[in-house]
């Protein structure tokens, strides 16, 4: 099948001659992203992802995942469920590739999301996801100081996730990778002891 299109960074979308379009794109592991420089008074705050961090779901063919505008469930483009999306996990990053149906090219916004990536206004893509219960996966997230002699930030690790979604976005926080994480509140911050692991509220 002959195929044209136009990518943008990590995205790719192809179109066919049928009329389907296919979405691709990858989510690196082990990739740093500054949420928060800190203000004026608070420490910056970044954040990783450990390699297969997505795996639990990832790997059970029978958990439904989703490709979506914006984080929005009613403007879905493809999901596992469907049949019309395939991951695939490795030790570097996390592999997708989405089949929007000819029948989807016709909803309102679906062609909005064809002319905002052809105009070059989506910039990469962002995972929906939680972080599973401490009584399941006791060791899911990590916050460690960052290395002093590279700055003062707190660094969340995050080791094992719940993803249920992938987000084509505007604005990614991981601006070299394209990828764009949930804004995170620690709960407790460092004592003079040193520093408490923090369990952290993400955005829905």
């Amino acid at each position: 099948m002959m195929y044209g299109g136009a990518g943008i960074d990590g995205l790719e979308l192809r179109t066919a001659r049928d009329g389907s379009r296919r979405l691709s794109g990858r989510f690196p592991y082990g990739k740093r992203a500054v949420l928060s420089d800190g203000g004026k008074n608070g420490r910056p705050r970044k954040e990783q992802f450990a390699p297969k961090a997505f795996a639990y779901r990832v790997n059970k063919a029978d958990e439904d995942i989703h490709i979506l505008v914006g984080h929005d469930y009613d403007r879905p483009l493809a999901s596992r469920g469907a049949g019309t999306l395939d991951l695939k996990d490795t030790e570097d990053a996390l592999l997708f590739d989405a089949l929007i149906k000819p029948e989807m090219a016709e909803v309102s916004y679906v062609r909005d999301f064809f002319a905002a990536f052809s105009a070059g206004l989506i910039g990469g893509i962002s995972p929906g996801f939680r972080i599973p219960p401490e009584q399941t996966v006791p060791n899911a997230e990590r916050v460690d100081e960052e290395n002093p002699r590279e700055g003062r930030a707190l660094i969340r690790t995050v080791f094992a996730a719940l993803l249920y979604e992938i987000s084509m976005v505007t604005v990614p926080a991981y601006k070299e990778t394209q990828v764009e994480a949930r804004s995170w509140t620690p709960d407790t911050v460092l004592s003079e002891s040193g520093l408490h692991r923090t369990l952290n509220r993400w955005r829905a």
